[in-house]
């Protein structure tokens, strides 16, 4: 067990693909695979705060029903047998979602959302839920519910979020595939602040049920410690679900995607260094210029780019952003609300005052922006950028200190355009500062190119994570 345990704590490659060809020759059990995870989920959990439960029974039986599937020759998926957590903000059946909230009622649900079923018919894991703010209205992993996530690097940081539990439980190796979920950088921020890989995939790639409150900006995606165990998962996620209505009726393209062998050599990729709002931290513009340093080594033909819109599009995300918290405030009672992190109180009265005329020239406006998106993705198989401006700061705190900031988005404006848009875009890690603290490279891809994105990460990853050493 503790060589186990040691395994998955060890950054020693990608594991899902180690694990089933293990579990294949008979060399690892699922079993003997889940109890490592269960003991690292206890075992980092009371400092870093990761887990809001963990299920260990559940766990083993079905890391024994996966185990004789695989002794028979029956595995359900690549990811069959293999731990996994889920996010505090998607049902899950027989499990208390509470959505990191006091307000909402501690009893276990009936069914999985879409996402979870198809993780479960493909035969992961589950091992626990990862901690989440209030309703992830955040991009720190804080809440009334929680208390405070902290970063596996230095916990006296945040590990970012809102899907910060599963970025901790990644990088601590306290499971192997971790489901997030993305409203303005909620996969990216945490992925980058934790020093792990995720992916927030194209919009309707996999269903989500119920509809987040904060509507189509929200995305579903995958999270790993690298980048390439992102895609089986997604692979496991993805699909068309007609509870999911916003998905569209059109088939997305398929995964598979191959670059070619010499990428990035005459690959095309446009750099985006400036966000719409706040600014870069000066150790994160020097890994950022060392990444780029690389890729131009390696043939890759670099273009400076400007976010089309920049003047507008912080605007019109908070409009949809603080729109759907009114949204969501709404359903509670008055007599319930007294616990709820004022955070999100405050821009929930700001989203209330809010007239419908606002609403429909931001989902206008959102329109022009992503549309010249698309076109500026037309010229370019990549557009490349810092995977968050700024270090991780002090856990508990919304914006780092000193920065003059008052809302989480305005230090994570490398994220939250890419939700309006709707691409894909994953982080990879780059070197960590002297004192250990994470930095990351974001790759955003055209809508439906999740496996071209996916497919630049795994090839990216291994040559950028010296960048800026």
């Amino acid at each position: 067990m503790a060589g186990l345990s040691s395994f998955l704590a060890k950054d020693e490659g990608p594991q899902v693909a180690a694990l089933t060809q293990a579990f294949a020759r008979r060399t690892l059990s699922p079993v003997e695979v889940t109890e490592a995870a269960l003991a690292r989920a206890e075992e980092i959990n009371p400092a870093l705060n990761a887990f809001l439960s963990i299920d260990h029974e559940r766990a083993l039986a079905a890391a024994r029903a996966a185990e004789a599937r695989w002794a028979n020759g029956t595995a359900l998926s690549p990811i069959d047998g293999i731990p996994t957590t889920l996010k505090d903000i998607v049902w899950v059946k027989d499990w208390s979602v509470r959505y990191g909230s006091g307000t909402t009622p501690a009893q276990p649900y009936a069914e999985d959302a879409p996402s979870v079923r198809r993780l479960r018919s493909a035969g992961a894991v589950f091992i626990g839920l990862t901690s989440s703010p209030e309703f992830g209205w955040k991009a720190v992993t804080d809440s009334p519910a929680c208390g405070i996530t902290r970063n596996p690097h230095d916990p006296s940081r945040t590990p970012g979020g809102s899907s910060g539990g599963a970025a901790v439980a990644a990088a601590a190796g306290a499971g192997v595939l971790h489901l997030g979920t993305d409203g303005g950088g909620s996969i990216r921020v945490p992925s980058a602040f934790s020093g792990i890989a995720g992916l927030k995939p194209t919009f309707g790639r996999v269903p989500a049920f119920p509809a987040s409150a904060f509507g189509t900006v929200a995305h579903i995606g995958p999270m790993a410690r690298h980048a390439a165990d992102l895609a089986p998962m997604l692979a496991a996620m993805s699909g068309r679900d007609l509870a999911d209505w916003a998905q569209g009726a059109g088939a997305l393209a398929p995964l598979g995607t191959r670059l070619h062998p010499d990428f990035p050599k005459g690959a095309r990729i446009g750099v985006w260094s400036t966000p719409p709002c706040g600014a870069v931290d000066a150790p994160v513009a020097v890994a950022f210029q060392a990444a780029l340093k690389v890729l131009e080594a390696q043939g890759a033909i670099l273009e400076p780019i400007d976010l089309p819109r920049a003047d507008r599009v912080t605007g019109v995300f908070e409009a949809h952003w603080y729109g759907g918290a009114a949204a969501r405030l709404a359903a509670i009672p008055e007599d319930d609300r007294g616990g709820i992190d004022p955070g999100f109180l405050e821009i929930a009265a700001e989203g209330a005052r809010q007239s419908a005329i606002d609403l429909m020239r931001a989902q206008a406006e959102r329109g022009a922006f992503g549309a010249a998106m698309d076109a500026l993705l037309e010229s370019y198989d990549f557009i490349v950028s810092p995977g968050v401006a700024v270090l991780p700061f002090s856990a508990g705190a919304l914006v780092p200190e000193g920065s003059g900031l008052k809302r989480w988005h305005l230090w994570a404006g490398f994220s939250f355009p890419i939700n309006l848009s709707q691409q894909p875009a994953a982080v990879v890690p780059l070197a960590s500062t002297a004192e250990g603290l994470p930095r990351s490279f974001q790759i955003v891809g055209a809508r439906g190119a999740d496996g071209a994105v996916l497919a630049a990460a795994e090839a990216l990853e291994p040559l950028l994570k010296d960048a800026g050493r």
